[in-house]
């Protein structure tokens, strides 16, 4: 598999499938290397987990959640 993940049919580009992940006795999860390429996550790397109870979990670097929460925040301002 390249480092893109398997394309995800009729959805935009940069979605990808990066396959399944079996979690440990402990709770723990690998993330498997192609994600980590392509999200430039490394050794060391801080992740936010975020939960949905209809939808499922979220796991990304602390500051794309920020980045994202800020341009919503900023979005609901414009429409005062």
């Amino acid at each position: 598999m390249s480092s893109k993940g398997k394309h995800l049919l009729g959805r935009r580009s940069g979605r990808h499938i990066f396959g399944t992940v079996r979690v440990g006795e402990r709770g723990q999860i690998v993330i498997p290397k192609e994600a980590r390429e392509v999200f430039g996550i490394l050794p060391g790397d801080t992740l936010m987990v975020l939960g949905d109870e209809e939808h499922g979990i979220f796991i990304s670097k602390p500051d794309d959640v920020y980045s994202m929460a800020d341009e919503m925040f900023r979005k609901m301002e414009e429409k005062k």
